[in-house]
This record gives structure tokens, C-alpha cells and sequence, in this order.
């Protein structure tokens, strides 16, 4: 979701005016703005393929990892690295791609990620070694916060009225098929291996699609900019950045090193730049300035709930796509193709409920429909642990399928649920803010949910096998769920 894709429409709805100047004119100049030209379907599609991009590319990865293990000779926390690095980018530089975006034109910004994409595709493509990989995943994470925000900001910025609310449902759609495709292409391109390239494909593909988004984006995605740009958080987001590094370095890197002198001081170090960021902050909402995330949000009721119930949310589908593309192709022995096929259930299961949840919102209200999918998802995990016990080590994939399918009618309700409750509670005037915030908690959450839970699954496979390492990490996501559960009742039905 764009960080600061609200902001960019006007009360009341109307589409934005641009701060572009006229041809003839050196500088912009109020009299001269006008409106952006509207989007068209060929410049929506080109948007939602560079909003795919990022979220396939997500996916795509865990299909891989026994690959990426074998060839880089890679050990599980530098596979946990490789997940981590590009959410811990991504969710840094998310609300500074978005403000770029208002500030210098938002095709621009959206041209110049895609192509820094592909760049960044390249370069995990050809990485001769695994700390190579994760330091160029990590700049793909930024590829991807500089252009991901100024897809839904476009939207709103060039449509109105009925074409605005299609354009916003294909996008919403986008997640849930990201999910299908990404584990599914992963699968047939390490199966296939083309030209001998195995796990490294799933990178390559990337480039002649990002040759497509380049040259239809140019001619066919309208041109819109903010009149008034917030100033780029630079303090804020380097704070951020180096807080959460701080932060999962030593949970993943740590443990396996057996928790020597430098993974301690990260973790105090984490301590000291989670107080500085705070601190600055404060400091720049106070002076009047544009603070990266303003924390007087976070006194805003709505914004409390939202994040709450978002922390079991995210820590745990991240954790179990990590968990589960180890199960299947190291605990199960399934084949790459077969692996990802195992998955379609969930991510179609996933699709489905992302459509359906803002209806059954409007019945039920935001907080019964977050407490029936934490019911679903945990009835998922359940008839997935029921399926692993009763048909070790021969399982075949069909008796995964309900559960799976499950777990993604579950996961499908939770997230458009997620941003519907937090962004009610806060003010119109600062809806911009409000979904910066909103997007930077998802990414961190999916970072921190492999750091921690993948974490302990990993430190346990030695001592006790995978399928019972499996349990007990599922476990604690299941008291995760419980605790979503209570959120969800206990949240008032008019937040809906």
C-alpha cells in the first residue's frame, strides 16, 4: 500500500491538481497548474505489474532456498538474511519513496524503480556468494520502496468515481495473486533450470518484465506530483534503518554464531536507536516538520488497535512461508515445482477471502471479521500439524490442502481488515501519515516475524527434527492467533 497515497486526493475526493509548470515557463507557478491526464487501462495494468513485482518477488524466494543452499553454500540464518534484508529496506525507505514520489513526480519515481529493480534483479541474478545476495536483496527492498508507493498514489492522483474504485479493487486483488504466482514461478523455474541458471532465474525473469514496465510506463502512465511535498525524513529513516539492522542481525545471525559479544551489543545498540528515533520524532512532529512516522498517532485509539492486532498478523505469515518452504523441500523431499504447487490452495483460499473481506466487513464489523480469521487460521494450522502426524514422512500434497486453505481464507480477511482498522482512527487530514505508518508496520512485521519465529524453528530441527520443530513454532503462532482473537471481540463493531 502507498504511504502516502491519501494525501495526494483533495477533500472531498477530487483528484489532485499537479505542480507541474507549463512548457514555456521556467518555474511552476499556481496559475499554471493543472490537472494530471487520466489513467488509462494500459497505464493501470503497467502499474499493477510494478506493484506485482515486489510482492511476487517476495514470494518467489522460498521456493528457492535449498537451492540457494546448496550453491552458495548458504546456512539457514543467511537464508532468514535473505528474507530479511529486503523487508528491513523496504520498510525504511517506504515513506521516503512515497514523499520522492509527491516531490519529483511520480512516474519519474515509479520509472526509476522499476529500473533499479531490474538492476538490482541483475546483481542477485549473478551473486557469486550469499553475502552478495542478501546485500543486493537489500537493495532491491529499496527498489521496491521507491516504486511500490507510487502505484495506489497514481491511482488516486489520475481516476475519480467509479474508474478510481475499480483501479483500487485490481490493486488490492494484486496480493493475492502475487501469492500463487510467485510460489508457483518459482517452482517452475529452479524445476526447469533454463540455460542451466537453477535458483538464479527466479531473479533473472525479472529483467525482460521490467523492459515491458519500462517502456509502456513512459508512454502510458500519466505524470502527477504533490503541490505541497512533505520534506523527506532523512534523520527518521536512517534511524529506522539502522534499528532494525541492529535488531535482526544478532536474532539471526547470532544465535548460530553462539550469541558471541558483538550480537549483544546489537541488541543494546537496537535499544539505544529505538529511543533516538522516538526522540527525533517527537522532536520533528513538534517543530512542525514532517517526521517519517508522527508518534502522536499513536495515541489515536483506532491506530492502537491496528497494530496490535497487525504484530500476530505479520510475525506469523512470514514465519510460516519461511517455515513451510523448508518443510516441504527439506522435511517432505518435494521437488521445487511441487513445492510451490503444494501452495496454490492458500494462495488461491487467499485471494478469494481478500476480495470477500471488505463485504463481510461491512456486516460484521472490522473486529468480528479479524476474530473469524484468526478462528480460520488456526483451525488451518491445526488440520496441517493433524495432516504432518498422521502421514509422516509420506505425505502427499493433497492432505495439506485443507489446511492450507484454511490458513489463507485467514490470512486473505486479516490484511485489507488490518489497514481498514488502523487508518479509521486516524484523521483525514493526516492520511497520509497515517498509511506510511500503516505499510512500514506490515514490512517490519515480516521481518521481524522470520527473525524471531523462523529463528526458533531453525535453533530446534537439530535437537528435535523438523516436523516437531515445525509444531512448536506454529504453536506460538497460535497463541498469537489467540490473542487476535481477543483483540477482534473485544474491538467496538463501529469501527466497520
Amino acid at each position: 500500500m502507498s504511504n502516502d497515497a491519501v494525501t495526494t486526493s483533495q477533500p472531498g475526493g477530487a483528484a489532485p491538481t499537479s505542480a507541474t509548470a507549463p512548457a514555456d515557463s521556467g518555474s511552476p507557478r499556481p496559475s499554471a497548474l493543472r490537472a494530471p491526464a487520466a489513467l488509462r487501462p494500459l497505464g493501470l495494468f503497467t502499474l499493477l505489474l510494478g506493484a506485482a513485482l515486489p510482492m511476487i518477488d517476495f514470494f518467489v524466494v522460498n521456493v528457492a532456498f535449498p537451492s540457494i543452499e546448496a550453491d552458495l553454500h548458504a546456512s539457514p540464518a543467511a537464508l532468514e538474511m535473505v528474507v530479511a534484508s529486503y523487508a528491513v529496506a523496504y520498510a525504511s525507505l517506504l515513506v521516503l519513496g512515497g514523499r520522492l514520489g509527491d516531490t519529483f513526480g511520480r512516474r519519474r519515481l515509479f520509472l526509476c524503480g522499476v529500473l533499479a529493480f531490474g538492476l538490482t534483479s541483475l546483481a542477485c541474478g549473478f551473486a557469486p556468494g550469499v553475502w552478495w545476495l542478501i546485500a543486493a536483496r537489500m537493495a532491491q527492498g529499496a527498489a521496491s520502496a521507491m516504486m511500490f508507493p507510487q502505484v495506489l498514489a497514481t491511482i488516486h492522483a489520475t481516476s475519480e468515481g467509479r474508474e478510481r474504485t475499480r483501479a483500487i479493487g485490481l490493486f488490492g486483488s494484486v496480493g493475492g495473486i502475487s501469492v500463487v504466482t510467485g510460489q508457483v514461478l518459482g517452482g517452475v523455474l529452479v524445476a526447469a533450470d533454463p540455460a542451466g541458471t537453477g535458483w538464479r532465474a527466479i531473479f533473472l525473469i525479472n529483467v525482460p518484465v521490467v523492459l515491458v514496465a519500462l517502456a509502456l510506463g513512459a508512454r502510458t502512465v500519466p505524470d502527477s506530483r504533490s503541490e505541497s511535498p512533505a520534506r523527506g525524513d532523512i534523520a527518521g529513516t536512517v534511524l529506522l534503518a539502522c534499528g532494525l539492522v541492529a535488531l535482526l542481525l544478532p536474532l539471526t545471525e547470532g544465535r548460530a554464531a553462539g550469541w558471541p559479544w558483538w550480537s549483544v551489543a546489537l541488541l543494546g545498540a537496537a535499544v539505544v536507536l529505538a529511543y533516538a528515533f522516538i526522540a527525533v520524532e517527537r522532536r520533528e512532529e513538534r517543530e512542525g516538520r514532517s517526521p517519517l512516522l508522527p508518534t502522536s498517532l499513536l495515541r489515536e485509539p483506532g491506530v492502537r488497535r491496528g497494530l496490535l492486532a497487525g504484530a500476530p498478523i505479520f510475525l506469523g505469515f512470514s514465519s510460516f512461508m519461511f517455515e513451510s518452504a523448508l518443510l516441504l523441500q527439506q522435511g517432505l523431499h518435494f521437488g521445487a515445482l511441487k513445492a510451490g504447487l503444494t501452495l496454490v490452495p492458500m494462495g488461491l483460499a487467499q485471494f478469494t477471502a481478500s476480495v470477500l473481506a471488505p463485504h463481510l466487513t461491512e456486516r460484521l464489523g472490522a473486529g468480528r471479521v479479524l476474530a473469524l480469521s484468526a478462528v480460520a487460521q488456526g483451525a488451518g494450522l491445526g488440520a496441517l500439524l493433524l495432516a504432518l502426524f498422521a502421514e509422516w514422512p509420506g505425505l502427499p500434497p493433497v492432505a495439506l490442502a485443507p489446511g492450507l486453505a484454511l490458513c489463507g481464507i485467514g490470512q486473505g480477511l486479516q490484511l485489507p481488515t488490518y489497514f481498514r482498522i488502523l487508518l479509521s482512527g486516524v484523521p483525514t487530514a493526516r492520511a497520509g501519515a497515517g498509511s506510511g505508518l500503516a505499510a512500514t508496520a506490515q514490512q517490519s512485521g515480516l521481518a521481524l516475524g522470520v527473525a524471531t519465529l523462523g529463528s526458533l524453528f531453525l535453533a530446534l530441527i537439530p535437537h528435535y527434527g523438523i516436523r516437531e520443530a515445525l509444531c512448536t513454532a506454529l504453536a506460538v503462532q497460535g497463541c498469537g492467533l489467540l490473542a487476535l482473537l481477543v483483540v477482534g471481540l473485544r474491538m467496538p463493531r463501529t469501527i466497520a
